[in-house]
């Protein structure tokens, strides 16, 4: 068992390898997957990854947090699992910014779930298509928890939903949403079709329908694809779903933000209680 926290007064020490840098996103995206690991920052967010069941590496945080995370700090080291303190400055030059939230965690990151078993039983899904920005990722995430969204499936060249900024802006509610990377994409919508979701696909077309006269008569399982910043859905993907759907605006505006439209489109759309 390790006895205490590990000083750092390096921010070059290999043992706190997997923290530096944070900053640099090409990086980040090209190691984490590889090694398989994600970073957890601030308190709430890391206790909520440890509810989840995912197993931590490690852990960073400047010395006055020791105390406020006494029990975090406490069961790490009863599992052998190093607990690394610094102080502010060097924790700065380490990660390439000022650590306000406490603590940082290297966690494993967990395999990734079947698309058939994160289907299973789910009545509202929410695709994102190519969403390139990690903030509107987790704040989808966080407005798929808080509405009853069941899951949650991003395409492949979709930004990564455990990315350090995604899992922040989601305050940890990736890890109680189930999500998963679609196969090919737009074929997967073929997939939600053969589970048994109604595909609906949010964009400008004169084709589209109201989300008020979707709302009205929705289906009992649906699937709402949500398009990349700027371009919205592919054309393939509009040509494949089984219907087009749009907004209602005002003020001579067109679009929303995509996480604010998915907010929109999940909160009227939302499945009765059971």
């Amino acid at each position: 068992m390790t006895d205490a926290p590990i000083e750092i007064d390096d921010p070059r020490d290999e043992r706190v390898a997997d923290f530096l840098h944070l900053t640099d996103v090409h990086l980040r995206r090209r190691l984490e997957p590889e090694r398989g690991l994600y970073l957890a920052e601030s308190e709430k967010v890391i206790r909520r990854a440890l509810a989840a069941g995912h197993r931590p590496r490690s852990f960073l945080m400047a010395r006055k947090w020791l105390d406020d995370l006494a029990d975090l700090v406490d069961q790490a080291l009863t599992h052998d699992v190093p607990v690394y303190v610094a102080g502010e400055d060097v924790i700065r030059e380490m990660t390439g910014f000022h650590l306000h939230r406490g603590a940082l965690a290297s966690m494993e990151r967990p395999e990734m779930s079947a698309l058939e078993d994160v289907l299973d039983g789910a009545r509202r899904v929410v695709v994102l298509e190519d969403i390139v920005d990690h903030t509107n990722v987790g704040a989808v995430f966080r407005s798929a928890a808080a509405l009853g969204v069941d899951a949650v499936l991003v395409t492949p060249r979709c930004a990564d939903p455990l990315y350090r900024r995604s899992i922040r802006v989601s305050m940890g509610t990736v890890f109680q949403v189930p999500w998963t990377r679609t196969g090919v994409w737009p074929a997967g919508v073929d997939q939600l079709r053969e589970a048994g979701f109604t595909v609906a696909a949010f964009a400008l077309e004169d084709s589209s329908v109201s989300l008020d006269d979707l709302a009205a008569d929705p289906p009992e399982r649906l699937a709402l694809v949500m398009g990349t910043e700027g371009d919205g859905l592919g054309r393939r993907t509009v040509a494949a779903a089984d219907l087009v759907v749009r907004i209602p605006m005002a003020g001579e505006v067109d679009s929303l933000n995509v996480a604010a439209a998915a907010a929109v489109a999940m909160w009227a759309l939302r499945a009765p209680s059971r």
